[in-house]
C-alpha cells in the first residue's frame, strides 16, 4: 500500500534551518576572528591543563587533516560549496514539522559555510584552534563549524532513524 507523500518543511520549520546555519557561521567567524588576534605570537594558552588548550593552526586539507595536493583549497571549497546546497535542498523537503531534523540540517550546514568562508578569505587554510589530548596523545585541532558539522551530523542521523522507525510502525499497524 503506497502512502501519501508528507507535506515538505514549512516557513518557521526553515526559520530553524536558517537560524541555526546563520548563528553558526556568525559564532564560528567571531571565534576564529578572536582566535588568529590573541594566539597567533603564542605557542598556545592552556585552558585546563595539558587536556585542553588553544592553538592557532591553519589546516589547508579537511576533517582529520586530510589533504589531497596542491588542489586541496580548491577541492574542499567545491565539496563545501555542493554541501551546502545539498543541505539546503534537503531542508526544504524535510517533513512538515521535523524541526530537530531543520535543526541538524541547519548546523552541518553552518558549518560547512563557516569553513567554507575560511577557504575564501585565507589561502593559509581553515583556522582551527581547539586542541584536546593527554600529552601526545591529541585530537585532531578544531573549530567551532567542525563541532557543528559533528553535532549536526549526529542529530540527522537521529532524526532520519526517528522517521524510519515511525514509518516502521506506521507501516505494522496499518498492515494488521
Amino acid at each position: 500500500m503506497e502512502s501519501a507523500a508528507e507535506p515538505a518543511a514549512t516557513g518557521p520549520d526553515r526559520r530553524i534551518f536558517w537560524g541555526a546555519a546563520i548563528v553558526t557561521v556568525v559564532l564560528d567567524l567571531i571565534t576564529k576572528l578572536i582566535a588568529e588576534a590573541t594566539l597567533l605570537r603564542t605557542p598556545g594558552i592552556s585552558v585546563f591543563g595539558d587536556w585542553f588548550q588553544l592553538r592557532l593552526v591553519y589546516n589547508q586539507g579537511a576533517a582529520f587533516g586530510l589533504h589531497l595536493g596542491p588542489y586541496s583549497r580548491w577541492i574542499f571549497f567545491t565539496i563545501a560549496l555542493v554541501a551546502v546546497f545539498v543541505l539546503h535542498r534537503m531542508s526544504r523537503g524535510s517533513p512538515a514539522g521535523d524541526r530537530f531534523r531543520q535543526l541538524a540540517l541547519g548546523l552541518v550546514a553552518g558549518g560547512a559555510a563557516g569553513n567554507l568562508i575560511d577557504r575564501i578569505r585565507s589561502s593559509r587554510g581553515v583556522v582551527d584552534f581547539l586542541d584536546v589530548g593527554v600529552g601526545a596523545l591529541r585530537w585532531p585541532t578544531f573549530n567551532v563549524a567542525d563541532i557543528a558539522v559533528s553535532c549536526g551530523a549526529i542529530a540527522l542521523v537521529i532524526s532520519m532513524w526517528r522517521e524510519d522507525s515511525e514509518r516502521a510502525q506506521t507501516e505494522s499497524a496499518s498492515a494488521a
